[in-house]
């Protein structure tokens, strides 16, 4: 199959030729192990403690910066607290401050206020003191200073006074004008009674007329 994958090349083994010799070594003949290891032994022990010695020197120098920095951040809070805490008294002295010049501000407008109504009423009494008598006449005589109950009367009572005195005369005056059309109308129905009663009457005497004369005329 073209598709199949080609087999690995085998490991190529060369022949063997010649004749196989050995050579004898005893312990200590080619090295010592201990002499050549411990030079070794001190390099990676020194290594070993030095970098450990680094590193715990590492490990104290962070937390002493550690120690450092939260030693640092505290006096930087405490420092950061107090600045808010005088922050806080010098606002509220400058609002006392201010408190206060806008009290006086208020107490000199109140003074000045008061001086000068105190001045015009000062002036307004000096200048009206000779007037008010005289004002006061005329203003009786043109009738701003009335008597309440008098005032009261002449607005109220007498015009309702005379409205109801209105309405009862109108009311009579309706019901004297009905009892003349009833009595006119009795009147006229009386006039026509009496005329048809007459002019009846006058039907009667002049057939009883005629009857007598037809009796004369027949007895005749």
């Amino acid at each position: 199959d073209a598709f199949m994958d080609r087999p690995p090349t085998p490991l190529f083994i060369p022949m063997k030729i010649g004749v196989d010799v050995e050579t004898q070594i005893e312990n200590g003949d080619l090295f010592d192990f201990d002499f050549e290891v411990e030079p070794i032994l001190e390099v990676l022990v020194g290594k070993t403690l030095e970098q450990g010695l680094m590193e715990v020197m590492e490990e104290e120098e962070l937390a002493a910066m550690r120690a450092h920095q939260e030693h640092f951040e505290q006096i930087r809070n405490a420092e950061l607290v107090a600045t808010q805490r005088m922050e806080a008294a010098e606002r509220r002295k400058a609002e006392e401050r201010e408190r206060r010049i806008a009290q006086e501000k208020q107490r000199i407008a109140r003074e000045k206020a008061t001086r000068e109504k105190v001045a015009a009423q000062t002036f307004a009494r000096g200048y009206t003191s000779g007037l008010l008598g005289s004002v006061f006449d005329r203003l009786y005589d043109s009738g701003f200073f009335y008597d309440p109950v008098q005032r009261e009367i002449e607005t109220d009572f007498i015009p309702w006074f005379e409205d109801q005195v209105v309405a009862e005369c109108s009311e009579a005056a309706a019901s004297r004008k009905c009892v003349d059309e009833i009595i006119k109308k009795a009147f006229m129905d009386a006039a026509a009674a009496q005329a048809a009663g007459a002019e009846s009457l006058r039907r009667e005497l002049d057939e009883e007329k005629e009857r007598v004369a037809s009796a004369a005329a027949a007895a005749a």
